[in-house]
């Protein structure tokens, strides 16, 4: 998704899914630009409105593959550039994917201010396209690996702006489990990832000590397909077990276990970090750049979580794990400080300050 401004923003919000930010109080100043496929993750932002923009991912490799790629995305363009004609924003801001495309590229020619902002450790391939066109990058993580070399002196790290029932979360301190007390883990997926989860952690459940069962308390999200299933699961080890399809109060949930098990989104690992809790990530493994296996390493480089690789996520080398962590209360406590560590709280403070400066000149 890509927007653009008019006037000077008061502050970020956080970026929804698909990545368009919110603004405080910027409903009358802030134009969201999406394409038909995900204007429906745009349905909360504050915008006075929203423009629909054609795009296109790569549709293959053959002539006229990319010659109906083209024609698409240069549609949009079109588009765009008379839009921006005839808002004349301050500057256009990007959050990745291809629906930003067409209008940071008419927005560059026009020569209005342009912002990419990168929430993976690893630069997704419309962000890579469009990173020697735009006046400056933002990066959620540190560690960004820049296709050039000389993009360097144009980027600016910020972090990935979170929720602000996440930053409340985040003011709940780190208690490890006590020896022989309860150890609550929370199991989630999201879209892509509940279905593993309800194939390989009831069962590394079921391979522990028996003795640790009655110390389990686990949250778990499961497919609607998979909650008798999971939900017997953990009944018939007699384990405490609290299974939906969806949690609302996730930030509440996450700041209240010892151990987290999930994918490693980069939402996922910024929240994490923020509240400070160690994990167990299971990248997402068909993900085309591979943004999720970079999320996981940074938090596992900072010691506050343990990368498992999908192919190595297998009941046994999770009981294993989870075995080892509940024998060591003081490696989750350290694990959960060296996360904490490697988060951050104001990162839509220092997007809109970024913002202001590039809009500025």
């Amino acid at each position: 998704m890509c927007w653009w401004r008019q006037a000077a923003p008061a502050g970020i919000y956080f970026p929804l899914k698909r990545s368009a930010p919110r603004w405080r109080g910027a409903a009358s100043a802030s134009t969201l630009a999406t394409d038909s496929r995900a204007a429906h993750y745009g349905g909360n932002f504050p915008a006075r409105a929203t423009h629909i923009i054609p795009s296109s991912a790569l549709r293959g490799r053959d002539p006229l593959s990319l010659i109906a790629t083209a024609a698409i995305i240069g549609g949009g363009a079109v588009k765009a550039w008379v839009l921006l004609r005839d808002l004349q924003p301050t500057a256009v801001i990007g959050f990745g994917g291809y629906p930003t495309v067409p209008p940071l590229m008419a927005a560059a020619l026009r020569g209005i201010p342009t912002i990419i902002h990168e929430q993976n450790a690893v630069m997704g391939r419309a962000n890579r396209f469009l990173a020697g066109r735009v006046t400056a990058i933002a990066t959620g993580f540190r560690s960004l690996s820049l296709p050039k070399a000389k993009l360097a002196s144009k980027t600016t790290w910020v972090g990935n702006p979170i929720r602000p029932a996440v930053i409340l979360a985040a003011s709940t301190p780190y208690a490890p489990p006590e020896p022989g007390g309860p150890l609550r883990l929370l199991v989630f997926g999201g879209s892509q990832g509940a279905r593993v989860m309800a194939e390989i952690v009831p069962p590394a459940i079921g391979q522990l000590e028996p003795a640790l069962w009655s110390r389990l308390h686990i949250v778990q999200q499961a497919r609607e397909e998979d909650l008798d299933a999971v939900t017997r699961a953990y009944a018939d080890l007699k384990v405490s077990a609290d299974v939906a399809p969806f949690f609302s109060d996730l930030p509440v949930r996450m700041a209240a276990s010892h151990l987290v098990i999930s994918r490693s989104g980069a939402s996922t690992v910024a929240e994490l970090a923020a509240i400070g809790r160690p994990a167990i990530l299971v990248p997402l493994p068909n993900a085309l750049d591979q943004d999720q296996m970079a999320n996981a390493g940074v938090l596992q480089t900072a010691g506050g979580a343990i990368r498992l690789p999908q192919a190595e996520f297998t009941p046994t080398r999770l009981a294993s794990e989870i075995s080892a962590l509940a024998a060591e209360p003081q490696r989750l406590a350290a694990m959960a400080a060296k996360a904490k560590k490697a988060g951050t709280l104001d990162a839509a403070d220092r997007l809109a300050d970024l913002v202001l400066r590039v809009a500025k000149g």
